[in-house]
Parts: structure tokens; sequence; C-alpha cells
């Protein structure tokens, strides 16, 4: 049988524990700086894309102010009131979206977009700084464009206009909002300086904490699993031993009882071989003694009987009665018992051994069969037979023929038949006898009481013949269904010949 390893020791279990506590401790700590870098570098992106968005309206706000003082001039110079009024109303557009994108940039909002920008101290100072140059700039571009609405004709405001003071605050206010977005940019850079700080820290204490993983965690899980794999490998090894010597004890075993099974079949077919050489023995010495029976029947008593009966003709002659003397009459009463008793002789001879077996073959002596008993019983047998010229050899002939006796016979002494068909062919290599009778038949399996009503000991004799020249009995019947006998031989012709060529009877 195959050995057992215990490959998991008693402290296995808490060592397990402890890696595995150590490991989700290590995935935990991984997981939280992960997400924290993430949410952080998220947090530092946005706001820098907020910063992105403020220094871009900053530039915005310093190319309309550029504008304004481009269009006022040019309507300072208009000399035609529509081109003055589409000037004057450029400007105007202009300033709402200046002054309303100076407010947003000063509350770090973006106009359409969810922006709230805290802006720093620096920046504060910055926008403090730049507040009277911007407040200068708007009230000037105010004065101008009420100036403009006021006046009737382009003359009247040129002669009225002053852009001196917007001209004094365009490059003080220009020069300090480049301060402003000087100072975004340089809080933009410091920021990503920040993040890239952090990420390289939460970097290294990732690494850290791999490191920290590998080297306390999986170097001795590993080192534990190694060992386990190794027992399992010196478990495998003596299990394929184990299994190796079970096998060669189990194709042992096999062979010992197929040596068993082969001389204990060796010896019932050694057994079955003597019992059909015995009973074979035995039928044949049957049958010479009914050939020698026949052959003093017929050479004996038959030409006894025949002696008697010319000797009796012989003496009625001799005495020269009357035929109606009373002795005559006795005479003629002893010549018929005496022809009776000769045919009675030839019949019981010819039962025996029927000459035209050995002589002409099986067909002739079924077909005489047949014959002989349709005459004397007055029952229709019918033989049918597609074997014409062929001489098979002398035990098939001799076991067929007393089978069909056997089978005919019993028909006649217990089914009370109308009517008996005998059929002898040849087919695919075997010899058919069907024994085909119309009588009241009877059950296969049958009690004790009803063992004397058929000839159990006829169909045994049928089946031992069968079997002695290597055929097949079958034998079915059932109450008022008739009776069918069938035995199938190994067709083997015995190399002679004979001619007959009526094969029907009846």
């Amino acid at each position: 049988m195959s050995e057992v390893v215990n490959v998991t020791p008693q402290t296995s279990q808490p060592s397990a524990r402890h890696f595995n506590r150590l490991f989700l401790t290590t995935l935990v700590f991984i997981a939280v700086l992960l997400t924290v870098a993430e949410i952080v570098t998220q947090l530092q992106t946005r706001r820098e894309a907020e910063r992105v968005m403020i220094i871009r309206m900053a530039s915005a706000q310093r190319h309309q102010s550029q504008r304004l003082v481009s269009q006022v001039l040019l309507l300072s110079h208009a000399s035609q009131p529509a081109q003055f009024q589409n000037y004057l109303t450029e400007i105007k557009s202009l300033f709402a979206l200046f002054e309303t994108n100076h407010l947003h940039i000063e509350q770090g909002t973006v106009p359409g977009y969810p922006v709230m920008l805290q802006n720093s101290d620096s920046v504060k100072i910055r926008y403090n700084i730049l507040k009277p140059f911007y407040q200068g700039f708007r009230t000037s571009v105010q004065q101008i464009i009420q100036l403009a609405e006021q006046s009737k004709n382009p003359e009247q405001f040129m002669a009225k206009v002053d852009i001196s003071a917007m001209m004094a605050n365009e490059k003080p206010f220009l020069d300090k909002m480049d301060d402003v977005v000087q100072q975004y940019t340089r809080e933009t850079l410091a920021n990503v300086e920040d993040t890239r700080l952090m990420e390289f820290v939460i970097y290294l204490f990732t690494l850290l904490a791999l490191v920290f993983a590998g080297w306390f965690i999986l170097r001795p899980a590993v080192n534990k699993f190694e060992g386990i794999i190794v027992q399992l490998v010196e478990a495998e090894t003596r299990t394929a031993t184990t299994n190796r010597k079970l096998l060669s004890l189990n194709r042992a075993l096999k062979e010992t009882r197929q040596q068993l099974f082969d001389a204990t079949r060796q010896q019932y077919q050694q057994q079955m071989d003597e019992q059909k050489l015995r009973t074979s023995y035995l039928v044949a010495g049957q049958e010479e003694e009914r050939k020698r029976l026949s052959r003093e029947l017929h050479d004996g008593i038959g030409q006894m009987l025949t002696a008697i009966k010319l000797q009796v003709e012989s003496f009625e002659r001799s005495l020269n009665l009357s035929p109606e003397a009373k002795g005559v009459k006795n005479l003629t009463v002893l010549k018929h018992l005496i022809s009776q008793t000769i045919q009675e002789t030839r019949n019981v001879s010819n039962n025996l051994m029927p000459t035209v077996l050995s002589d002409f073959g099986l067909v002739p002596a079924v077909k005489m069969l047949a014959d002989t008993h349709d005459k004397d019983s007055k029952i229709d047998i019918i033989f049918h037979t597609n074997l014409t010229n062929t001489r098979l050899d002398k035990s098939v002939e001799i076991g067929v023929y007393r089978i069909a006796q056997e089978a005919v016979s019993n028909a006649l002494r217990h089914a009370e038949p109308h009517q008996i068909t005998i059929d002898l062919f040849e087919k695919d290599n075997y010899l058919h006898l069907i024994v085909n009778d119309d009588g009241k038949g009877f059950r296969i399996h049958r009690s004790r009481k009803e063992d004397t009503k058929r000839p159990s000991q006829g169909i045994h004799n049928m089946n031992e013949r069968a079997a002695l020249i290597n055929g097949k009995f079958k034998i079915s019947s059932a109450p008022d269904k008739g009776t069918k006998v069938q035995v199938s031989i190994p067709f083997k012709l015995a190399h002679q010949e004979y001619e007959y060529t009526q094969v029907d009877a009846g």
C-alpha cells in the first residue's frame, strides 16, 4: 500500500498565518500609498489646470486692453458717422468683456468652468499694486465712451476727447499684468516640482515596501514551499515505488489467476473430451450391437422363419386335403402368423440398422423412414431436402438419422399430430435437420408431476447425439402449439457420391 507522508508539520499553519498577515499588511500599505499618490496627483493636476486657465485669461486681458487702446485711437480719428458708431460699439463690447475678465481673474474663477482658484499672498500683493493702474485705465475708457455717446458728430468728439490719461495708465497696467502672469507661472512650476518630489517619495516608499515583502515575506515563503515541495517529491517517489511493487504483485496475481483458470479450463475441457469420447465409444458400440442384432435377426431368425413357412406349405401340399377341411384352415392361419412374424422381424431389423443408410446414405434412409411411418401410421409425413448425390461422414449420417428417427417416434407416440414435416437441407456450410409436428405440444420446463408425460430421455439422447457430431440441438414446444426439433451440424462431405433423385415423400 502507498505511504502517507505528512508534509504539513504543526508549525506550518502558524507560519502560514504569519506570512499571510505580513503579506496583506504590505499590500494594504502599498495600496494606500498608491491611492494617496493618485489623489494628490489628481488634485495637483486640477489645480495646475486651473492656473493655466487663469494665465490664459490674464494674457487675454492684456490683449483686450491693447485692443481697447487701438479702437479708441481709431474712434478719435473717425470722420464718418457710421464708422464712428461702429468703433464705439466695438469699444463698448470690448470694455464690458475687459471688466468681466478682470473681475474673474482677481477672484480666481473662469466663466463657464467650475474653477475656484485661491490666489496666493504674492498674487494678491501684485493685484493690489495693479489696482490703481487698472482703475485709472478703466475710468479713462469710461469717460471716452461717455463723451462719444454725448457728442453729436465725430468732429465734436475729436475736439473734446483727451486720451492722455488712458495712454498714461496703459503701459503700467500691462507691466503689472505681466508681473501677475509671471507670478502665476512661478507658482505653477513650483507646484509641479512639489508634485514630482511627492511622487518620488511615494515611489521610494512603494519600492521599500516591495523590497520588504520580497525579503521578509516571499523569500521565507519560497524557502518554506521549497521544503514542502521536496517532501512532496520524496513522498511521490516512495508512492511510485510502492505502486510499482503493487503493480508487480497485481500482475503476478493476474498471471496466477490466469494460470489457474487455464488449468481449470483445460481440466474441464479434458473431462468433456473424455466424456465425449466415452459417449462416442458407447454410441459406436450401440450402433455395432444394433448392426449385429439386425444382421442376426435378418440372417438367423428371418431365415429360420422363412424355412418354417416353406415347411408348412410343403406339409400342406403333402396332406392333399380339401380346402374346406378344418386342418387346412388352421394351416392357413399358421402361414399368416408366420408371414406377420417374418415382416415384424424385418421391421425390427430395419429399425436397428437400416441397410439403406449404410448402402445409399442419409437422404434415402430418412426418406424411407418418412415413407414407412406414413404408410403404417396413416399420418401425413412430408420430407423435403436440397441434398442430392451426396454422401456425408458416416458418424454424421448415423447421428442425424437417429435424431430424425427419435423425433418422429416421439411425435407419433405422444403428440397425436395430423402432419409431420421433415426438412433436411444445407445452408451456410451447415447441415440442418428440422422435424416439425402440429400435435398437442408440451411445456419444455415441466414439473415433476408432468415429467412422465413426454420422453425427456429421448430429448437427452437427441441432444447428446448432436453434441457428438459437433452439432447444435434446439427444441421448442408449447401446449397446443406443436413441437419443433432443430439440429445444425457443420457440413462435411465424405468424398463419396451416390445417385438418388427422388427426394420428396408423402
